[in-house]
C-alpha cells in the first residue's frame, strides 16, 4: 500500500497509544516517519516495530513545550529526510490533577496548556516553513470531543483543546495559499493504556458513544486519510471521532 509513497511524516507523541498506531500505519502506507516522543525508549520501540514490518523511521526525543527542543527536532528530521510533508500533533493529554475551574490544580492547568496547546503551536511554527519549501503539506492537530460538548471535571484539558480548534481554523486560512491543509481531530474516549488508567468504563462520555469507545487504530486511519491526497479539499475541519456522542 503506497498512499503516502515519498511522503515524510513527523508524529509527536509517537511512542505510545494513538501516536504509535499512527506511525505504524503511515509507514505501512509508504511514508518515512519521524517518531517523536519525550520518552526516548518509547520512540525507539515504535521505530523497531516499523522497521520489523519493512518501513523506514527514525526516533527523535523532544519535549514539545520547549522551543529549543522542537526546533532541534525539526532540524534533525529535515536533515534525515530532506523535509516535512505531514505533521501529526499527537503529543499531549490530561491528568487526574485536572478538575473544575474552581478546584483544578493551577500547575496542572499550565502543564496542559504548555504541552497540548503551546506544544502544537511550536511544532507548527517550526514545521510550516519546511512545508512551504516543499510546496505544501498536511497538518493534523489533536483536539477532543470535550472541546465540542460541555463536560465536567477537565477544565484545563478542555481549555487547551478548545484553543487547538481555533488555532486550526486560523492556520487553515493563513496557509491555504501555500497548499498547506490543517485539520483537527476531536475524538471521544479512545482506550489507550493511559486512558484506561484514568477513566472508568462507566464514564458518562463513554456511555454517550453509541458505537462504543474507540481504539488507537480508529484514529490512525483518519489521520492516514487526512495525510493523503484523498483529502486534498479538506482544510479547517474539526472532525469528531466519537461513536455518535456529539449527536446524542
Amino acid at each position: 500500500m503506497t498512499q503516502l509513497e515519498n511522503k515524510r511524516a513527523l508524529v509527536t507523541g509517537g511512542g505510545n497509544g494513538i501516536g504509535r498506531a499512527t506511525c505504524k500505519l503511515l509507514a505501512e502506507h509508504g511514508a518515512r516517519v519521524a517518531v517523536a516522543d519525550f520518552k526516548t525508549e518509547a520512540a525507539e520501540e515504535t521505530v523497531t516495530q516499523i522497521k520489523a514490518a519493512g518501513g523506514e523511521a527514525i526516533a527523535l526525543t523532544v519535549d514539545v513545550g520547549d522551543p529549543d527542543q522542537v526546533a532541534a527536532m525539526t532540524a534533525e528530521m529535515v536533515s534525515a529526510f530532506g523535509g516535512v510533508d505531514i505533521l501529526f500533533c499527537s503529543a499531549g493529554g490530561g491528568s487526574a490533577a485536572d478538575g473544575p475551574v474552581t478546584e483544578m490544580d493551577l500547575d496542572e492547568f499550565w502543564r496542559t496548556i504548555r504541552v497540548d496547546l503551546f506544544g502544537t503551536i511550536l511544532c507548527c511554527r517550526n514545521v510550516i516553513p519546511e512545508m512551504v519549501k516543499a510546496g505544501g503539506g498536511s497538518i493534523i492537530t489533536m483536539s477532543s470531543l470535550r472541546a465540542i460538548l460541555g463536560s465536567e471535571g477537565f477544565d484545563a484539558y478542555t481549555s487547551s483543546k478548545g484553543g487547538i480548534i481555533s488555532l486550526t481554523r486560523a492556520m487553515a486560512v493563513t496557509w491555504a495559499r501555500h497548499n498547506i491543509r490543517v485539520n483537527a481531530l476531536a475524538p471521544g474516549m479512545i482506550m489507550t493504556d493511559r486512558i484506561k488508567d484514568l477513566i472508568p468504563p462507566d464514564h458518562p462520555v463513554i456511555q454517550k458513544m453509541l458505537l462504543g469507545a474507540g481504539a488507537p487504530e480508529d484514529v490512525s486511519h483518519l489521520v492516514l486519510y487526512l495525510a493523503s491526497d484523498a483529502s486534498r479539499l479538506m482544510t479547517g475541519n474539526i472532525i469528531p471521532l466519537d461513536g455518535g456522542a456529539s449527536i446524542y
